[in-house]
């Protein structure tokens, strides 16, 4: 018996893309590959040079360069050390973008693609040449990179064909282009691509390995004055607190560098010269190891730490007197007469860090430091030689991988922060943070330690509060005192009772100034404000 299906839905059917679709999103694809190609390319071209001179890294620095101090300070906050990292993949995102742009125009107009090639070209290579430090030949691998994606771009677009025809359907399946002369091109530059990123890593590690062989040979002399041993009780033990000396690899790291500068010991040299210079001076690592060492414990601070943030850490340090440098090179402090009150520190990677003459002669244990706990200084951290000046704040102090000094006036002459809203001065501000508990923790009704670190460097910490809700200021129990140059530990037992509650620090300094309740963000000298945690105790 038959059914009738007169009133059967007829089925659907999946329809093939059209062809014009298909050519735009080859095309497309054509200029990721020439970008990737691009990429690929300069690698090697700034592996033959210098690394900082590759196009992520140059377009990069260059945004750093421009980047407000509001957004870099937001970076830095949510990003941490992380944030060079976020830079880097953002920017290949967006060049993945324009990439694909570009193929989808040269479709239509291939020199016109073409020419949007050479512009992004020109824009990596004016970056790599006109950021601090840069040099004409760094424009090489953008430049370099730009022609090859030029020609892959071409060849590419070239075998999808011309487009067809107003409300033609084009030949064949994919609208009369080579497919298979498409696959083939696209394939082959890719490899060809990936070969050329293989070759560019290798010759940079290459180059890299001299660098790495020369930290690994160095041998740290026995400081002639070295630190005191550490005074028994300076530190605490107590769970969730900081250690008294910050290990290598947990040191923070506040920097503009996206590639970090790898230099061969042998070969560092650093010059003295400027204002009041009598007897300008070049010295190589070499030199500096047969003069007196001295080995010093000092905290570092960097001035983008918001009131309880993580941007600070203790070490000790060897290396020699910056003061003995610059009085064997004729200088004298502008209290004595001199002109120059302002010695501005110049790194490999053209950073730039003015920091007070008078602060450096003063007395206090201003170093060029080539040693970090115990080891040569981690390539991260300014090997083989950097600055450090206890009392001041990073960026007017703490200038890494350092290679000139010049003497000059703080009229003359604004460093790299300062030309960004950045004070031209900027001694580190009494400041106290809870390690433990943490934020939002749920410790149990009864006896709670509380406790953290406090630093005031160059002043020393003499006394440390803690109070629970607003209420009546507790004096902690300060763990011994290493130098005034280093932070302090401190310890509270709170008996918590049950329900939620804020516990906030403050802290005094060695003159008797105590730490102000204001809240202030980092520009454009440091923050201040007291840290305080919410905890629920249940």
């Amino acid at each position: 018996m038959s059914e009738d299906r007169g009133d059967a839905r007829p089925s659907r059917t999946t329809r093939p893309p059209r062809p014009g679709a298909t050519r735009t999103a080859l095309a497309a694809l054509s200029g990721l590959i020439a970008g990737f190609c691009a990429l690929a390319v300069a690698e090697p071209a700034a592996a033959l040079l210098r690394p900082e001179a590759g196009p992520v890294a140059a377009v990069g620095g260059a945004v750093i360069d421009r980047t407000p101090p509001a957004v870099r300070d937001f970076a830095v906050r949510n990003f941490g050390t992380a944030d060079k990292l976020v830079l880097q993949l953002g920017i290949l995102v967006l060049l993945a973008l324009f990439a694909m742009a570009i193929g989808v125009l040269a479709l239509r107009h291939r020199r016109t693609g073409s020419a949007a090639v050479l512009v992004f070209g020109l824009v990596g290579a004016l970056a790599a040449a006109g950021r601090p430090g840069g040099a004409p030949a760094d424009a090489l691998p953008s430049v370099v990179g730009a022609v090859v994606a030029v020609a892959v771009l071409y060849l590419l677009v070239g075998r999808l064909g011309p487009a067809p025809a107003a409300g033609g359907r084009g030949e064949g399946a994919y609208g009369g282009f080579d497919r298979r002369g498409f696959v083939v091109a696209a394939t082959a530059t890719a490899a060809a691509s990936a070969g050329a990123g293989l070759l560019g890593r290798r010759l940079t590690s290459s180059v890299q390995a001299g660098a790495s062989a020369s930290r690994h040979d160095l041998v740290l002399p026995a400081p002639r004055s070295p630190a005191a041993a550490l005074p028994p009780g300076a530190e605490l033990k107590i769970r969730g607190l900081s250690p008294f000396f910050t290990p290598n690899k947990d040191f923070y790291r506040v920097d503009t560098a996206l590639v970090v500068p790898r230099l061969d010991a042998a070969g560092w040299r650093l010059r003295i010269h400027g204002e009041g210079v009598a007897r300008p001076l070049t010295v190589g690592l070499h030199d500096l190891l047969r003069r007196e060492i001295i080995e010093r414990d000092i905290t570092l601070a960097c001035v983008s730490n918001e009131v309880g943030g993580p941007y600070i850490g203790n070490a000790r340090w060897l290396g020699v007197r910056l003061a003995d440098l610059l009085r064997e090179a004729g200088v004298r402090p502008p209290s004595a007469g001199d002109p120059a009150d302002q010695l501005v520190a110049r790194s490999v990677d053209g950073m730039t860090i003015g920091t007070p003459v008078g602060a450096v002669m003063d007395g206090r244990d201003a170093m060029l430091a080539f040693g970090m706990n115990g080891e040569p200084l981690p390539f991260e951290h300014g090997f083989p030689v950097r600055m450090v000046v206890p009392g001041l704040y990073g960026y007017v102090s703490a200038c890494k991988w350092i290679e000139d000094i010049e003497l000059t006036t703080f009229d003359a002459y604004d460093a790299y922060w300062v030309r960004r809203d950045w004070a031209q001065q900027a001694p580190v501000k009494t400041e106290s943070r809870i390690d433990t508990p943490r934020p939002l923790a749920s410790p149990k009704p009864g006896t709670v330690p509380v406790a953290g670190v406090a630093w005031a460097q160059h002043r020393g910490i003499s006394r440390v509060e803690v109070r629970v809700d607003g209420g009546k200021w507790h004096t902690a129990r300060l763990a011994a005192a290493d130098t005034r140059d280093t932070w302090r530990q401190w310890v509270w037992e709170w008996h918590a009772v049950s329900g939620r509650h804020t516990l906030e620090v403050r802290a005094t300094d060695g003159t008797g100034a105590t730490q102000t309740g204001r809240r202030t963000g980092t520009v454009p000298d440091g923050a201040t404000g007291r840290h305080s945690v919410v905890v629920e105790v249940s």
